[in-house]
């Protein structure tokens, strides 16, 4: 997908730098920076994630019209009609997400293109890798002067196949990315937890039990464990391991899924914000 600047990504990149500006100058001292920061962040991005989205539900229409648009063709070639002309008959129907494609391809054949090229140029200009691998087939049998009819029916077959498996797989898949959402929430829980409850609760102990062993010289000791433990910033590891947590989990997710890694960046995004504006609420970051 080809990234197009508009104006809504314009004001969105806006909105969200000018969150972060003002947060840094008029909230430094407030516990709600890092919050703001984040939510800014997230807005300056939010318009990209968001086409990402449109694109693949178009994707899955222009899938769906493609298998209607092929039997269409299919039907009229079995009628004795060639393709080009059989393409052209088909190409005032309505496909959706595809009528653009399908017009396109139509008007070049009308033109004289070859049917080979108009079909690449149609399969290309969808972006779609389904419909580059059927289109393909159907140029590899025209190429060897095989039955259209027959590869055309075969398609068809072969298109509504490989979507009842995508359907199949999204339906059994579906309690595992709950289940996905529900291992990570309870991870953060976890978290803030430890930060919250036990880590403060360990470090008491440590003192008490340093000074019971080492009587009064343990004040020396003291002083430098917790000058050291001081040095450690628990907020920042706790939040560094959520957010590598939540964008690996995510891309699992939506490789699980939809077959593809670039499909959890959705779910990567989702987890990422709203585990660590849980996480900073929770321990007042």
């Amino acid at each position: 997908m080809k990234i197009k600047i508009k104006i809504r990504h314009i004001i969105s990149l806006i909105t969200g730098l000018s969150m972060i500006v003002l947060s840094l100058i008029m909230l430094s001292e407030s516990r709600w920076m890092k919050s703001i920061i984040t939510v800014g962040v997230f807005l300056m991005v939010s318009q990209f994630w968001i086409d990402k989205l449109i694109d693949n539900r178009k994707q899955q229409e222009v899938e769906e019209k493609f298998l209607e648009f092929v039997r269409a063709l299919s039907n009229s070639v079995k009628a004795g009609i060639p393709v080009p002309k059989a393409v052209m008959m088909v190409s005032g129907a309505d496909y959706g997400a595809l009528t653009p494609y399908v017009k396109k391809l139509a008007k070049q054949l009308e033109w004289g293109f070859p049917l080979r090229q108009a079909l690449m140029t149609f399969a290309l200009g969808t972006g779609n890798k389904l419909i580059k691998k059927a289109i393909n087939i159907v140029i590899e049998a025209e190429k060897g002067g095989g039955d259209i009819q027959e590869v055309l029916t075969k398609v068809t077959t072969a298109v509504l196949q490989i979507k009842k498996i995508k359907e199949e797989r999204k339906s059994m898949i579906f309690s595992q990315i709950l289940q996905g959402y529900i291992v990570f929430f309870i991870f953060i829980g976890i978290m803030v937890v430890l930060l919250i409850y036990l880590l403060p609760q360990m470090e008491g102990m440590g003192g008490m039990m340093t000074g019971q062993l080492m009587g009064g010289s343990s004040n020396l000791l003291d002083s430098g464990t917790e000058a050291a433990a001081s040095k450690i910033d628990f907020n920042i590891i706790f939040t560094g391991l959520i957010l590598i947590q939540g964008f690996f989990a995510g891309l699992m997710l939506g490789k699980f899924s939809e077959g593809e890694l670039k499909h959890g960046i959705k779910h990567s995004l989702l987890m990422m914000l709203g585990g660590y504006l849980i996480f900073a609420t929770a321990v007042g970051m």
